[in-house]
């Protein structure tokens, strides 16, 4: 397999950075796992918008799946598609509809919950219920003998080790540093990222998601400090072979 990231800033847009987005090619297919704001245009630089299989959308925030309307606009007036396969979560299904309008005939919506599994090519997709402010899942990605992992948005009380072991690249977010850790705070910092993968038994880790203003430099530092070994930050158009 083959990870491409598309967008990597957390919450919102950063400065020439989008938000969350990440292509995922092997098994004979190509799968998005969300398409945050600014996805849509990086996206293009590494395959044509009809030769997408299968769209994961991990939940309702806007930063994780706005560009979704813009792909429903191109395959529907320019490339006159049908068939669009999207899976999400209801919440998210609800928001969509709400900006787009009626999803069908372009995308064919499939509802998922915690412990979904879903087949898309050779690839196998298995959901796990994240620790967030609304339902999110993070998405285990596997082929033969090679999987990776997805956190989408999460607090401090998930684990990568509820998608399974033997994990070969997790890629987790990491929206702030440690001193913005705090009760109530859905969101990990780059040390509880590193610790948690590292509790895991990830091999290994790219963080992702980060604020706009957080220095990527520190999160790596504070990141492989608590990982054991060098972590890798995401950066737009940055590619990893699992």
């Amino acid at each position: 397999m083959k990870l491409t990231v598309l967008g990597c800033s957390g919450s919102y847009p950063g400065p020439d950075c989008a938000c969350s987005g990440y292509l995922v090619q092997g098994g004979g297919v190509n799968v998005l796992l969300d398409l945050g704001p600014g996805c849509l245009a990086n996206l293009q630089r590494h395959l044509a918008l009809t030769d997408i299989d299968a769209i994961v959308l991990s939940h309702a925030h806007p930063d994780h799946w706005v560009d979704l309307a813009g792909l429903e606009t191109a395959w529907t007036h320019i490339f006159r598609r049908q068939g669009l396969r999207v899976l999400g979560t209801p919440g998210t299904r609800e928001r969509a509809t709400g900006l787009i309008g009626d999803l069908a005939p372009t995308i064919e919506w499939t509802d998922l919950a915690d412990g979904d599994h879903a087949r898309v090519g050779e690839l196998q997709l298995d959901f796990s219920a994240t620790d967030h402010y609304v339902e999110t899942l993070a998405v285990r990605v596997s082929e033969g003998g090679s999987s990776m992992a997805y956190s989408a948005d999460t607090g401090p009380s998930w684990s990568f080790a509820a998608l399974g072991d033997q994990l070969d690249l997790a890629l987790c977010e990491a929206t702030n540093l440690a001193d913005g850790e705090g009760d109530g705070v859905l969101h990990l910092s780059a040390r509880q990222a590193g610790a948690m993968a590292r509790a895991a038994g990830v091999e290994r880790l790219v963080l992702t998601h980060l604020l706009p203003g957080v220095d990527p430099a520190a999160a790596q530092a504070e990141g492989t400090e608590a990982f054991g070994r060098a972590v890798d930050v995401a950066s737009i158009h940055a590619q990893f072979d699992v």
